[in-house]
């Protein structure tokens, strides 16, 4: 088992320190080091770790408001200079609070301690959700967007546009945003009733108006039709020719 971490540090050398700390041991994937609060929360958006190594001291934000704002936290071991801060590091339940200058067999014990209840967590059956009842075919999707659960109606759906991280979906009465891949939404509709028909575009079949030149119509929106697409979506129009 191995487990990913992240060490967040102003100063410099306490990074190198543990750097070399954490390659010395074998269950530890270093992600990053970062130099502040913000820093890290920009990583864990990207990526969420295991474990964090975590300086208390910092400018902007501390360590325990850091901690605070995380909605999902991963283990937090507390490295510091201050050992009045340790009943704030408890407090937060902290797997452990290191008092620089570390001695490495304290960093193990610490890390050791992290690396056990993983493995208990991992060995404990999760209980069991129960089921919800599944129809045949599914006329709708839930997506996050605005910072709420959104049903989306299939029917409504007119074509799906990508942008880089983020998906936008149209629909007969609204636009919606939200982070998602191409692949992923394609996984979740229908491939019956929607086509992907360029690297950028995924289109409802019920909703084409036009076809010309290798472009299609929705409504007042023209959208190209890629070639790497082309075979499969016109051989789908020929079938529908009468």
């Amino acid at each position: 088992m191995q487990l990913t971490c992240l060490a967040i540090d102003d100063e410099p050398l306490a990074l190198d320190i543990m750097r070399s700390y954490i390659g010395k041991i074998p269950f530890l994937q270093l992600v990053q080091t970062c130099s502040s609060a913000l820093e890290a929360m920009a990583v864990l958006q990207r990526q969420p770790v295991d474990l964090l190594f975590l300086d208390i001291e910092m400018p902007e934000i501390t360590g325990v408001q850091f901690v605070q704002s995380l909605s999902h936290r991963p283990a937090v071991i507390f490295t510091t200079a201050y050992p009045q801060y340790a009943l704030d590091g408890f407090t937060l339940d902290a797997v452990d609070y290191l008092l620089k200058p570390i001695p490495f067999d304290r960093f193990f014990k610490a890390v050791n301690k992290v690396y056990e209840r993983a493995q208990l967590q991992a060995a404990t059956p999760s209980p069991s959700l129960p089921v919800l009842p599944q129809t045949d075919t599914e006329d709708f999707i839930f997506v996050k967007a605005d910072y709420k659960t959104l049903r989306v109606n299939l029917k409504d759906i007119l074509f799906i546009e990508g942008l880089k991280d983020y998906v936008i979906i149209h629909t007969v009465s609204r636009k919606i945003i939200t982070l998602l891949s191409m692949n992923k939404i394609m996984e979740k509709i229908p491939e019956q009733d929607f086509a992907r028909v360029h690297r950028s575009y995924i289109v409802s079949l019920a909703h084409i108006e036009s076809i010309e030149k290798g472009r299609l119509k929705i409504k007042d929106q023209e959208i190209p039709i890629g070639d790497s697409y082309k075979e499969v979506f016109m051989r789908w129009v020929e079938s529908k020719n009468l």
